[in-house]
């Protein structure tokens, strides 16, 4: 009987699509988030109908509600789980199972309320979500008492395509005794000896010194950037080691062909805007089948795709260019966000340009009471269509229509950004002075934004990526804390013929943010031609450039200004000011087959167009062919099917043309040929997918 259960399992699990170890659908994956507790009242069948209408063929279930499938102490109630599986496998929609331990339940508070996490501004309240330390000894038994449950209660129902582990997860801040001790271990392990830990973290300042591991104190109130960067680090491996001790459980009970996943998100500014200060996205990918991600964004005038293709790049870089699940974006959500006509689709597509075989809206139902009651979901909260829902439904169709096609998209990206979890952490503790409120990402977001708009695909790396050379550009934004052998493998990069553009505040620190006593930018230095040793404000501060062609009025310098020298570099620009005019703002240097470009200041976009357009040039980067740029937005990839596939979107609220230069092929949702040198129109907040013949 065993056999032949499985083996049923196995034909429908092909019928959704999935290939073991492969984790890749026939056709996108086009979802929502899907809660029965929630309903007002039972609606089930109804919502399955609608599902179906839209073209709705996977749904993730359980992950935020804990209290209601285990309501007391080692009692459990599967009975709205049951349900929805029993109805999505008969619909033939699949899904997605999450552990349902980002929210706890209050009998495990009211009996454990060290569940709670102590943080540095005291014990947490109950009420919110992700309020426990998931570290917490009490906290991991409930929580591996009721993954393994609800493993033992749903692995081998039919309709599950995959897991997810937990839900946007982080360390919350823990910092209580428990962490603290074994934060205490962590850097015994790391440092050995405590003379070692003091030298590293410069703690003779201020009498901060350890002399015995029992006088270790509470990073809680440390003024030093050292001390609490490497706590920093200790919490993002908490979150590493507490994912991976989820997904280890569940692969005790998933069938081959399952997935396990995780839905990351990112540096939040009201909406997804930079790199996850408090999670190690590309050490933790490693423990998932799938990287997942949540993307969300700015709408209606506001809507660039920016956050869409950062989010998706990111993602799609944590494991080495393999596609992606997108398991939470928006589809009406806050009421600045209720997309316009067209919107949703253009959304939609703008996620697969990126690599994605999958789409999923947070979340089917609006909510009726309580937190996100205004984050709507595709369905407003009485329940009727809608235009965004009226517009899901052509999602929906044209994914099942064309999708083999879109699906696996691969790219072979010459650019690249890296990021560093350590740089980001200690350029924030600094920034640019007491009460400056500029992050990390306000850094990386510019540069990143430029080539964008631009036209440029890139993916991101990070100091764990063992192999750069494939890249001809690498763009490094404020890599204030680094280790030494990484430093010298970017001046390697450049002396075998790559190119690197670096920001301010770079090569500045060693990975324990101790201030390098080089001139500086000092490792770097040799490779960027260039030095300084003295930086300020900018006041009434413009840019320079040494042929004359940039006016003031595009050139303003904003928050920071290092006073650099050439030693062999060329200067780009200089200062525009009365005293600090003989600095250079911005410098190259040939090194070896390769250039290094310094960038001093912060300054506008225009500049960073015009730097970046200087060293791809100097790549021999293959300019766009079509000379379009933003609203125009081209991403391109080589479909499952081996051919080239061509997205171009019109991000605006006005019609656009433009030429379209690649190699003849097929309009695939309008079913016409395109001819090299055609003119395409693309409405407002339209677009067009071509399939090169």
């Amino acid at each position: 009987m065993k056999k032949i259960w499985y083996a049923i399992c196995l034909a429908v699990a092909s019928h959704h699509g999935l290939q073991a170890q492969n984790f890749s659908p026939k056709t996108p994956y086009y979802g929502v988030a899907y809660y029965d507790e929630y309903m007002p009242y039972d609606r089930l069948q109804q919502d399955v109908e609608m599902m179906k209408k839209a073209g709705i063929n996977v749904v993730r279930i359980a992950e935020s509600t804990w209290s209601t499938l285990e309501p007391q102490e080692n009692t459990f109630d599967f009975s709205h789980i049951d349900r929805v599986l029993d109805a999505m496998h008969k619909a033939g929609i699949a899904v997605i199972i999450g552990t349902p331990t980002y929210a706890v339940p209050t009998w495990l508070v009211r009996k454990h309320p060290d569940v709670l996490a102590v943080t540095s501004r005291g014990q947490n309240q109950y009420g919110a979500r992700q309020n426990m330390d998931i570290s917490n000894v009490h906290y991991r038994e409930a929580s591996e008492r009721v993954i393994r449950k609800l493993m033992e209660h749903v692995s081998k129902h039919p309709a599950i395509i995959g897991y997810q582990v937990d839900n946007e997860t982080k360390a919350y801040g823990t910092a209580g005794p428990n962490v603290q001790k074994a934060f205490v271990e962590y850097c015994k392990q790391k440092f050995g000896t405590l003379e070692k830990l003091n030298k590293a973290f410069g703690f003779d300042y201020w009498s901060n010194r350890i002399n015995t591991w029992e006088d270790f104190p509470s990073t809680v109130g440390t003024i030093n950037a050292s001390f609490a960067a490497e706590f920093a680090k200790f919490q993002r491996k908490l979150v590493v080691d507490f994912l991976k001790w989820q997904a280890d459980i569940v692969r005790e009970y998933k069938r081959p062909e399952q997935f396990i996943t995780q839905n990351f998100d990112l540096d939040w500014r009201g909406y997804s805007y930079g790199i996850q200060p408090d999670v190690d996205h590309f050490a933790t990918a490693k423990t998932l089948d799938v990287a997942g991600i949540d993307i969300y964004h700015p709408s209606q005038d506001q809507l660039t795709g920016t956050e869409i293709a950062l989010g998706g790049d990111i993602t799609r870089s944590m494991k080495n260019g393999k596609n992606y699940f997108v398991l939470e974006t928006e589809a009406q959500g806050f009421p600045q966000w209720t997309p316009y006509p067209n919107q949703l689709r253009l959304q939609a597509f703008s996620h697969l340009a990126s690599g994605a075989n999958m789409v999923e809206y947070w979340h089917w139902h609006s909510i009726h009471n309580s937190a996100e009651t205004y984050w709507k979901g595709l369905l407003s909260h009485d329940f009727q269509p809608n235009p965004t829902y009226n517009e899901a439904i052509t999602i929906g169709q044209d994914f099942q229509r064309v999708g083999q096609k879109l699906i696996n998209l691969k790219k072979n990206n010459q650019t690249a950004i890296l990021f560093s979890n350590e740089a980001l952490t200690a350029f924030n503790a600094f920034s640019f002075g007491w009460g400056a409120r500029e992050t990390y990402n306000d850094i990386l977001r510019p540069y990143y934004d430029a080539l964008y708009k631009m036209n440029v695909e890139l993916d991101f790396i990070d100091p764990s990526t063992e192999d750069i050379s494939q890249y001809k550009v690498i763009v490094v934004p404020a890599l204030y804390a680094a280790p030494t052998n990484l430093l010298k493998k970017l001046n390697d990069f450049v002396k075998n013929g790559g190119h690197v553009v670096y920001t301010l505040k770079s090569g500045f620190s060693d990975e324990n943010v101790k201030v390098r006593t080089e001139i500086q930018p000092a490792i770097i230095s040799e490779a960027c031609g260039v030095q300084y040793s003295q930086f300020s404000i900018p006041n009434g501060v413009s840019l320079k450039d040494t042929e004359g062609k940039w006016t003031s009025d595009k050139t303003k310098v904003t928050q920071w200004m290092e006073l650099l020298t050439p030693t062999t570099a060329k200067v780009l620009a200089y200062y525009e000011h009365p005293q600090w005019g003989k600095y250079a703002a911005i410098t190259q240097n040939q090194f070896g087959k390769g250039t290094a470009t310094y960038v001093g200041c912060l300054t506008s976009e225009f500049v960073y167009k015009q730097v970046l357009q200087n060293v791809l040039d100097k790549a021999q980067f293959p300019k766009e062919k079509s000379g379009l740029e933003f609203p125009l937005i081209h991403r391109s990839g080589t479909n499952q099917l081996g051919k080239k596939l061509h997205y171009y979107f019109n991000y605006s609220g006005a019609s656009q043309n433009f030429t379209y230069k690649e190699n003849a092929g097929t309009d695939l949702l309008g079913n016409k040929v395109v001819a090299t040198n055609q003119v395409v129109s693309l409405e407002p907040w339209g677009f067009v997918i071509i399939e090169e013949k």
